[in-house]
């Protein structure tokens, strides 16, 4: 089979399917390439929607573990593990079913198979078919990395997707990492009450973020049994190391050493890492293993060299700002080019990539200067704008306050005294730059400071809001106060 397509993309996920969809806007004749075995992209299957489910469990099942802290008692407090994952297949299931028909209403011609280029206008799939297209867009995702470590391909580690799909409880597992992905399945599975030791090689996790973020985070994870180290060189992984453990040797089923699920049984799963750390050499087991040491673009199948596509070293194919890749008619977006691998920005990519190749007029470049980015640990890490490390960097003068969530009505009430909230603003007219929060729920009360950002709003446009006491948004008022205090009267509205 071969077909003319005035718009193609390859991947169906959050950028491709949006991209689609605003193409609709403009041509008849559009159509999307997927092989995966099920249609949703990452986000809706193996990323955001599975993950915050799970989290949210563990999180009521922390609260409950914690009663007395409020005055109650909840005895037997556990997890259900088969229970938990059949909700979260309940509910990723209503959301994949959503993209699905969306995908296969009709509007687009939708073909089940891998491309690769042929040349800059033709794609092969991988069932024979050959399709040719007036504009492509590439977005094909990410995939797990894989580290040069010593053992560490032949170990056959549990990557995230294992992690999100257990049915059991592993009674201990060795977590490789200290991204966002580690952070957050380090914390639910010491919540759901497996031993958990985390391996980070930075000296911060989390150190996309500012230290004294990832400093909260640390300190909460040690509470909570997370046996942490930061600042280290993985040398080796082995397994299986079960004997040496002293792990029972008995015969598990095949589904339990599929790793996904079964039960802590099986003998064969042991794991053995072996790191240096403060000039000694450490070395910890556990039944598993979890590489979370980061993804990388999902491009080497797609024969970008023929299609003259331009890929740096690092693998993300390289765009300008309307999503053009080195070939102007071919874009690309989402995690395969970044520069930030999350959902919002690959859908704004996606639609402004679809738009530009329409030549639709006005469209302007996306403002990664109000980004937000938020971490779905507990306390939560919410950033959105330019921090104060990276105004520094570039030179631009600033005025920054924070306060305590320890020193809050509202978080004090609720046990959640962990965190603070940073406001980073101009010091001639105290127009918000930028702000970080962490701290309970800090992704929702974050987008107060992107709605001010976005709108260019000054700390005392902010202040002449209501902010309802007692809350956790009104947390917000007292860093702004105390940079209006700083700016000159002069500039007051």
């Amino acid at each position: 089979m071969s077909a003319h397509y005035d718009f193609l993309v390859i991947g169906g996920g959050s950028a491709g399917f949006n991209a689609a969809r605003v193409a609709r806007e403009h041509a008849e004749r559009v159509a999307i390439v997927d092989g995966a075995e099920q249609l949703g992209g990452l986000c809706i299957l193996r990323g955001c929607m599975p993950s915050k489910t799970l989290i949210y469990s563990a999180e009521v099942l922390h609260l409950a573990k914690h009663a007395a802290q409020f005055g109650l008692k909840v005895d037997g407090a556990r997890a259900d593990m088969k229970a938990v994952r059949e909700r979260k297949l309940r509910i990723i299931g209503e959301f994949a079913d959503h993209r699905e028909k969306a995908l296969t209403s009709g509007r687009f011609a939708i073909h089940r198979a891998m491309a690769r280029f042929r040349d800059a206008h033709t794609v092969e799939l991988s069932n024979g078919d050959v399709l040719t297209a007036d504009r492509i867009m590439i977005g094909t995702g990410s995939r797990v990395a894989l580290p040069d470590i010593p053992g560490l391909a032949e170990a056959s580690a549990w990557t995230s997707d294992d992690v999100l799909d257990l049915d059991f409880l592993p009674e201990s597992v060795i977590v490789l990492g200290g991204g966002i992905v580690a952070c957050e399945l380090a914390q639910f599975l010491v919540r759901m009450g497996s031993r958990v030791t985390q391996i980070q090689r930075s000296p911060h996790i989390l150190r996309d973020f500012s230290p004294e973020a990832s400093t909260v985070i640390e300190k909460v994870f040690r509470e909570e049994g997370i046996e942490l180290f930061t600042g280290t060189n993985l040398k080796t992984v082995r397994s299986p190391c079960a004997h040496a453990q002293g792990y029972k040797t008995e015969d598990s089923s095949d589904v339990a050493r599929s790793g996904r699920s079964g039960t802590d049984r099986d003998a064969s799963a042991g794991f053995e890492v072996e790191f240096e750390h403060d000039g000694e050499v450490v070395t910890r087991r556990a039944a598993h293993l979890l590489n979370a040491l980061g993804r990388l673009p999902d491009t080497s199948s797609l024969n970008l060299a023929a299609a003259g596509v331009e890929l740096p070293a690092d693998g993300r194919i390289a765009i300008n700002d309307w999503q053009q890749t080195s070939q102007p008619h071919i874009y690309a977006g989402g995690d395969c080019t970044g520069p930030h691998e999350i959902v919002h920005i690959a859908v704004a990519q996606g639609e402004l990539a679809a738009r530009h190749s329409f030549g639709v007029p006005d469209l302007r470049p996306i403002d990664y200067g109000a980004m937000v980015h938020v971490v779905f640990t507990d306390p939560q890490v919410a950033v959105a704008g330019i921090g104060p490390v990276t105004l520094s960097e570039r030179g631009v003068a600033h005025l920054d306050a924070s306060y305590p969530f320890d020193d809050h009505g509202k978080s004090i009430l609720m046990e959640a005294k962990h965190g603070f909230v940073r406001v980073v603003a101009a010091p001639d007219t105290g127009r918000i730059l930028g702000a970080e929060i962490v701290g309970k729920d800090a992704g929702e009360l974050i987008h107060a400071f992107s709605v001010g950002i976005t709108m260019r709003a000054t700390v005392r446009d902010m202040l002449r809001a209501q902010w309802y006491h007692p809350t956790l948004s009104e947390i917000v008022t007292y860093p702004l106060e105390e940079i209006a205090e700083k700016i000159p009267p002069k500039i007051s509205p």
